[in-house]
């Protein structure tokens, strides 16, 4: 929503500037703006979409008040979100199910499903302590939404400080291990999400190595 506000308030300020060989510009704002739609998980009328733009830009009266767009927005953003979270939760479910299955695979009682990629022979942290790790986490389609390996930096926290899923997880853990969570919603990030991709009621894959426990060094 907000994102959705500042651009077009954004197009409207400074179209005027803007001289007719200046397309890279307008494209630009055009693919900005395409790019806060499809975050919200709704589906437009890409002919209404550029009607409003042309409406909005040119000072032509608009059909409906800022308002009652914003209201509009809201309710199709909610909508989408629900439905995107019913679909995640029921994907989820059916994924973990098999999951659980496979060979390899242990649960715990909260529902927390891993494998060991590799196995350390170092102490296991505590709730309470610090951790140096590298990770990679994934979608169930494959997406790639953070990665330590990536940003070729391992990253440092408290234990307590993270999601229930690695809370736990990470605890099972020697130093020098390297396992593989498959974390449900409710022990991730739940009904909410997280930023534009992870979704409401995701189920998330870490592929976690636990590089140090840092509580107490000097």
């Amino acid at each position: 929503m907000k994102k959705l506000g500042i651009l077009a308030l954004l197009l409207v300020l400074i179209a005027p500037l803007f001289a007719d060989d200046q397309v890279d510009v307008g494209y630009a704002f055009g693919m900005l703006v395409a790019g806060s739609i499809k975050n919200t998980g709704v589906s437009v009328n890409v002919d209404q979409v550029i009607e409003g733009l042309r409406d909005v830009l040119t000072g032509k009266p608009t059909k409906i008040t800022t308002n009652q767009a914003q209201t509009e927005v809201q309710a199709a953003v909610q909508t989408a979100s629900a439905k995107k979270g019913t679909d995640n939760l029921a994907a989820g479910k059916a994924f973990l199910d098999a999951n659980a299955k496979k060979t390899g695979v242990t649960t715990t009682a909260s529902g927390l499903q891993y494998t060991v990629l590799t196995q350390g022979s170092g102490p296991k942290p505590k709730a309470t302590d610090t951790v140096k790790v590298n990770y990679e986490g994934k979608l169930l389609d494959g997406t790639v939404f953070d990665s330590s390996y990536a940003r070729k930096t391992p990253a440092t926290f408290p234990l307590n400080g993270v999601i229930p899923g690695w809370t736990e997880g990470v605890q099972l853990m020697p130093v020098g291990s390297k396992y593989r969570f498959f974390v449900p919603s409710a022990l991730a990030y739940g009904e909410k999400g997280a930023g534009g991709t992870i979704g409401p009621n995701a189920v998330l894959i870490f592929d976690v190595e636990l590089i140090s426990i840092e509580t107490g060094k000097q």
